[in-house]
């Protein structure tokens, strides 16, 4: 039965496959896709929370990008064993301590989208896609000019978060 007539929601599981030599475009959202990184000082803080997750996980960030009510990522879990939930945790959790609210959770249940990338031609295309995002929704004029994203370390090597491109 449907959730509108059970008033039940389903507890589908998300499904990830760490398959050695992937990479990962993660996608994952605010609480209700509510704005809760509107503010510069809260992407700063998902950058630093970022940051230190990779060092002490030791993953590569390939690409990435802040929305106001999301966050896309494309990571290559490096380290043998490593697993995209363990990633996902070790990023949010901290934001979410950091930045959480008094009107519910921070993060959207159900830990979010995942999809593996292991050819040139789908890396390239989950960068542009990630890079494009502030422009589509008109909140930059071009994408190296969007701080919350790695588009202008590609460019030229700027920018809160070192990449490691594919």
């Amino acid at each position: 039965m449907s959730e509108h007539l059970t008033g039940k929601r389903s507890k589908r599981r998300k499904r990830t496959f760490d398959v050695p030599g992937h990479s990962h475009l993660l996608t994952f959202s605010c609480y209700r896709r509510r704005p809760l990184f509107e503010t510069d000082a809260a992407k700063d803080v998902f950058i630093e929370c970022l940051t230190a997750s990779r060092r002490r996980l030791g993953f590569e960030i390939v690409a990435y990008v802040v929305m106001p009510e999301h966050v896309h990522l494309l990571v290559f879990p490096k380290v043998e064993g490593l697993k995209v939930r363990s990633i996902l945790q070790s990023v949010k959790q901290p934001v979410a301590r950091r930045l959480g609210t008094k009107d519910g959770p921070f993060w959207q249940p159900g830990g979010g989208h995942d999809r593996n990338i292991h050819t040139t031609k789908a890396a390239m295309a989950a960068i542009d896609y990630i890079h494009d995002n502030p422009v589509v929704r008109g909140l930059s004029s071009s994408r190296e000019a969007y701080r919350w994203s790695s588009a202008s370390w590609y460019v030229d090597r700027s920018g809160p978060v070192e990449v490691d491109p594919w």
